[in-house]
């Protein structure tokens, strides 16, 4: 083809949300040089590669050498290939697997939790050490941010290797947990429900309620302890559930053993039960409690290792039956059935034969029972009824990833997903007819990504007899230096014009008389000297130390302490920057700005309050900043430590709060009551919440005795800046729970009283606003 044509085609060029196949490049190029328009003919060939080895990179490099010269263009050890494995769940965080393919340099990777409307939810950030090619970032999020991350993505990368989508399989399943007859739940510790939420909490969004309430507002799994006979109403219905794709686990009981149902379609058992139950020890038996045998492979238990402390006193016997084997998911020693279970169209019904609580068993106080649950949960696949209620169906494309890792409207080539199985959608293999995004329909979704179908990264080794070359290359060239030399030059020129015109200089460079020339080159020497000065000055204007002295002091700026980390010190820059926002709106204090501060090198004295928030790999201050900290903090300063870890505490971050506040006098603090000043000095508050909420706040405990009364240390883990933060738009950065905009509307008011806290001292105190306190509160 002409140059114009190929150029228009190698610009048109996107890379594809999908593995290389140089395989199928080796046989197009073997076409092409057989019968097509490369036939006995040499070229030149540019390789852009990944920098990965798929086994055919030899034979490919050989086959292309062959031809003519090859170029291999690739982005270079130091920006490899990253990718971003499917993430495991925990019972606090999301355990998200990053692998890369050149391992020789340490390198620093985050991740970002990102919702919907592309918000960041969360984040956590870990280092590859030199020679590790595998990392594990545990991402801590609150149930509801959790329920609501759509997305997984590496900061500061692009491709679809650096971004994962979410679906129900990532999130925290709803269980709901209800009862047919009357329960014990005005006596927690006597109530079945009491033991099973203790133990599904951690790991599940548990909800109670009717048979009816729950189903109407969507479970995954439904648990029914000791619940006798149900009516036909309710085993209808959860009939038509349990076939869609809905866990029913019962438990057994008194009600239970007294009205055992028979077994059938239109019954939910998995086994016949005979009539009664089975006692084992008492002071009139001579049997003792039963030990429980080991899972078979075949049960959803397999693995897990069976205390010889549990045992079991009373059960709901199993009439035996010739399937009796396939539902058998547990056993005691003396092989009567513990747990039985059954598929139920694409569902599944279980019972375990004793109780829920430890009526009938201890095996409720033990930890096999919380792990049990959790394999019971783990049969679930998101919420039943189906993909968009195409129960069965094909999963049509609904959003794809291009290469860019962008979500786009599908192509008119991506093919329908065929769910059939637990693993046929992660079976499925990327490529062009399936690429990754989502599948299905609305809200009800399935998630395909290309870490699935990507093997273990291998680095592309080196090729002998080509040329290498980097991406990212420039032809800019700086302009800057030439076009201000130029307008020095004119301003040198249209200066020395109007001198010549207004006769300041002479007509001739030479005197005519005695006169040594003294104007002429008095001129032509301030000319050269102002070109040399303009020529000379330097490119930028970066502001001197007095100029940035000059700035505090001539203006409100909220302060916070610079802690190396770039995403941190924006996310507290744009919250101290919402906070300002909100005080130049409804109070006096006029507030110019944020202002990062570095301990080592700034004035502290400039600023009443600064904002510190403490992380993992913060570095501890030097012994001069400890005693410029320590002057400070004596002079009346206030530092507001935020850890950031109300949601989740982080062991690692306290330890560092101590190496940051080693050396420094901090007085003994106190947890902040409801009738400290720091609740009344503009708002009155009784807690005081930021992105999260709860917690606690500390203060000294000695309160109103130095500093007018203000505690020179705060210490909090709400995470404040974060639900102040703002865009460039004003609106919010990140979500906050479980509060919502009310909450941020609480921590602004925090904000706020914080401030005046630190500007006006402890001047609500005073017996003469006790009055109008009073009457404020009510009382």
């Amino acid at each position: 083809m002409s140059a114009t044509a190929a150029r228009r085609l190698v610009q048109a060029l996107a890379p594809q949300p999908w593995a290389s196949d140089r395989a199928a490049a080796l046989a197009a190029l073997d076409a092409a040089q057989k019968t097509g328009p490369l036939a006995g003919v040499a070229a030149d060939s540019y390789w852009l590669a990944d920098g990965l080895n798929d086994g055919s990179v030899g034979q490919l490099a050989d086959r292309l050498r062959a031809l003519g010269r090859v170029t291999v263009m690739t982005a270079g050890a130091d920006h490899g290939p990253l990718l971003l494995r499917a993430p495991n769940s925990d019972a606090g965080a999301l355990m998200v697997p990053v692998e890369r393919a050149e391992g020789a340099q340490a390198q620093p990777i985050a991740v970002e939790a990102l919702g919907e409307d592309g918000r960041a939810l969360g984040r956590a950030e870990g280092i590859f050490a030199p020679g590790q090619r595998q990392l594990a970032l545990p991402l801590t999020l609150p149930g509801e941010l959790r329920n609501a991350a759509v997305r997984l993505h590496l900061e500061e990368r692009t491709g679809v290797g650096a971004s994962l989508l979410l679906d129900d399989r990532w999130r925290r399943r709803p269980v709901g947990l209800a009862t047919a007859g009357p329960g014990g739940d005005n006596q927690p510790l006597l109530s079945s429900l009491y033991y099973l939420d203790r133990a599904l909490a951690p790991y599940a969004e548990v909800r109670r309620g009717t048979i009816s309430a729950l189903l109407d507002g969507g479970v995954s799994i439904l648990v029914l302890p000791d619940s006798g006979a149900l009516t036909d109403s309710d085993t209808a219905r959860l009939a038509r559930w349990i076939d869609q794709g809905g866990v029913l686990v019962r438990f057994g009981g008194a009600r239970l053993a007294r009205e055992a149902e028979p077994v059938g379609a239109e019954t939910l058992l998995p086994v016949r039960l005979r009539g009664g139950d089975r006692s084992l020890g008492g002071a009139l038996s001579w049997t003792t409690p039963a030990h429980l045998a080991p899972f078979d492979d075949k049960s959803p238990f397999a693995g897990l290792a069976v205390p010889p402390d549990v045992t079991v006193s009373r059960q709901v016997l199993a009439e035996p039956g010739p399937d009796m084997g396939d539902k058998v998911w547990a056993r005691l020693e003396d092989g009567t059935p513990l747990v039985t279970g059954e598929r139920r169209g694409k569902g599944w019904l279980a019972l375990v034969h004793t109780s829920a609580d430890p009526a009938w068993s201890n095996l409720a106080l033990s930890g096999l029972y919380v792990d049990m649950l959790r394999r019971l949960v783990g049969l679930s696949d998101g919420l039943p009824g189906g993909i968009g209620g195409n129960a069965g169906g094909a999963l049509p494309p609904l959003s794809l990833l291009d290469g860019q890792g962008r979500l786009a409207a599908p192509s008119a080539v991506a093919q329908p997903l065929e769910p059939e199985g637990k693993d046929g959608v992660e079976a499925t293999q990327v490529g062009p007819l399936h690429p990754p995004g989502y599948y299905g329909v609305g809200d009800r979704r399935r998630a395909l990504n290309l870490a699935g179908s990507v093997a273990p990264l291998v680095p592309m080794e080196p090729l002998a007899g080509v040329a290498y070359q980097g991406f990212g290359g420039t032809r800019e060239t700086d302009l800057r230096p030439w076009f201000l030399g130029l307008a020095a030059a004119l301003w040198v020129a249209d200066l020395f014009l109007s001198l010549l015109v207004r006769g300041l200089l002479p007509t001739s460079p030479w005197p005519k008389s005695g006169n040594p020339g003294g104007r002429w080159r008095r001129g032509t020497a301030a000319a050269a000297l102002a070109l040399a000065a303009i020529l000379a000055a330097p490119r930028g204007h970066a502001a001197t130390p007095d100029n940035e002295i000059v700035k505090a002091t001539t203006a409100n700026w909220l302060a916070y302490v610079e802690t190396g980390d770039r995403a941190t010190d924006a996310t507290t820059k744009a919250g101290l920057l919402g906070l300002g926002e909100q005080l130049n709106r409804r109070t006096a204090v006029e507030v110019a700005g944020a202002m990062s501060v570095n301990l080592e090198k700034d004035d502290l004295a400039l600023f009443p309050l600064l904002y510190w928030v403490v992380t993992p790999g913060q570095a501890a201050p030097s012994d001069a900043a400890v005693a410029k900290l320590n002057q400070y903090l004596r002079a009346g300063g206030m530092i507001l430590f935020d850890t950031r870890d109300q949601g989740a505490p982080d062991a690692g971050v306290q330890a560092r709060l101590r190496e940051l506040t080693h050396g420094l006098d901090i007085p003994p603090l106190a947890p902040v009551g409801p009738e400290h000043v720091l609740g009344r000095t503009f708002f009155l508050m009784q807690d005081f919440p930021g992105r999260q909420a709860g917690g606690q706040v500390w203060a000294e405990a000695s309160e109103g005795r130095v500093n007018d009364g203000v505690s020179p240390v705060l210490v909090g883990g709400n995470d404040w800046a974060g639900a102040w933060a703002i865009d460039g738009q004003g609106r919010p950065l990140n979500a906050v729970v479980p509060g919502g905009e009310r909450q941020r509307e609480m921590a602004y008011r925090f904000g706020i009283n914080l401030v005046m806290y630190a500007l006006t001292g402890n001047y609500k105190a005073d017996q003469v606003h006790v009055p109008a306190i009073l009457e404020r509160l009510g009382q």
